[in-house]
C-alpha cells in the first residue's frame, strides 16, 4: 500500500502509515525547521523518498501531478483550515490555484489528477463550524459530487486511543465510487487510556489527561486559563519539555528534534496524533484490502 504524505509537518502521518507497513512516496512541507525533524526521524524509514527527490518543499510548485507525483493508494493530509468563499468555490482548480488561503482545491487538483483509492483528511474541530459550516460544506460537496469519492467523518481525540490529552480532531475518509453498493467505512472504536500523566512525567500527577498541545501561550503558568504545558508533578511545578510532548502526542522514543526547544514544541503543537491516526490508518487500509479486486486503478 502506497500513500502521500501533504502538509506534512514532523511526520505524524508517515509514522503512523510506515507501522502498518506503507511505503510514502511522496511528501510535501513547507515549513524549513519541520523538513529538518522530518527528514532527522524519517529517512531510516524511506530513505527513497528522499534520494529521488520526493520530499517536496512547497505543495504550490505541483504544477502537474499526474507527471510530478508518483502513483498512489491513499492521500494523508493535515491540511489547513481556510475560509473558502463561493466565487472561489466556482473558480475551482484553476484562478484558485495559486492562492495560499485555498490548500485544499490543491490537494483536489491531486485527487483529480492521480485518482487514488482513498483519501485522509484531518483537521481541527473548528473546521465543522468555520464560517457558520459553509467550509465544511464545500469540502463535502467537492469530495462528493465534484470528485466522485464517499466522504466520511468523526471527531477523534487523542485520549479515545490510549495518548494522555483530549486533542480533538476532525478526521475525514473518503474512496473512489467507481462501484455500486460500496460498504459504509466504520471508524475504529475507542480504547481505554492506556497512558496517564504520572506515567509520562515519571511522577506523581493529580491530572490523568494532559492538556492539548498547541502553539501559542507558552510557559503562562499554572494558574493562567492558557496555561497547557504547566503541570503539578510530586508537589513541585514543571513546565513540558519536547520529552514529555514525544510520549503524549504518540512519537517513538527515539524521536528527536534537530531544531531549537522552541521550534520543537511549536513542531508537536502542529502534529497529528499518532496512535489516534494509526487506528483509522489500520482502518483503512483493511478496508482496502478486504475489497481490492473492485478498487484496481
Amino acid at each position: 500500500m502506497k500513500f502521500i504524505d501533504l502538509f506534512a509537518g514532523i511526520g505524524g502521518f508517515h509514522i503512523a502509515f510506515h507501522k502498518l507497513n506503507a511505503e510514502c512516496v511522496f511528501a510535501s512541507e513547507i515549513d524549513k525547521n519541520a523538513r529538518i525533524t522530518y527528514k532527522e526521524n524519517l529517512y531510516k524509514y524511506s530513505p527513497n523518498l528522499f534520494d529521488s527527490g520526493m520530499f517536496n518543499d512547497d505543495i504550490l510548485k505541483i504544477i502537474s501531478p499526474k507527471e510530478q507525483i508518483p502513483n498512489f493508494d491513499i492521500l494523508c493530509a493535515g491540511f489547513p483550515c481556510q475560509p473558502f468563499s463561493q466565487a472561489g468555490y466556482k473558480k475551482g482548480f484553476n484562478e484558485d490555484k495559486d492562492d495560499r488561503g485555498n490548500m485544499f482545491f490543491n490537494i483536489c487538483s491531486i485527487i483529480e489528477s492521480k485518482r487514488p483509492k482513498a483519501f485522509f483528511l484531518e483537521n481541527v474541530r473548528h473546521i465543522l463550524k468555520h464560517d457558520d459550516g459553509k467550509t465544511f460544506k464545500i469540502i463535502q460537496d467537492y469530495l462528493e459530487n465534484q470528485l466522485g469519492y464517499s466522504f466520511q467523518y468523526k471527531v477523534v481525540k487523542a485520549s479515545d486511543h490510549g495518548l494522555p490529552q483530549h486533542r480533538p480532531r476532525v478526521y475525514i475518509v473518503g474512496f473512489r465510487k467507481d462501484i455500486s453498493n460500496m460498504p459504509i467505512f466504520e471508524f475504529p472504536e475507542a480504547v481505554p487510556l492506556t497512558t496517564n500523566m504520572s506515567d509520562i512525567w515519571g511522577g506523581e500527577c493529580p491530572k490523568k489527561i494532559g492538556y492539548t498541545l498547541r502553539v501559542g501561550g507558552r510557559r503562562s503558568g499554572l494558574h493562567d486559563r492558557r496555561n497547557w504545558d504547566t503541570y503539578l508533578v510530586d508537589g513541585e511545578v514543571k513546565v513540558l519539555s519536547p520529552v514529555e510532548g514525544i510520549k503524549m502526542m504518540g512519537f517513538p522514543d527515539d524521536f528527536s528534534f534537530p531544531v531549537s526547544t522552541t521550534q520543537a514544541m511549536k513542531q508537536l503543537g502542529n502534529s497529528v496524533a499518532v496512535n489516534a491516526v494509526e487506528a483509522t490508518a489500520a482502518k483503512i487500509i483493511n478496508y482496502l484490502k478486504t475489497h481490492n479486486s473492485i478498487f484496481l486503478n
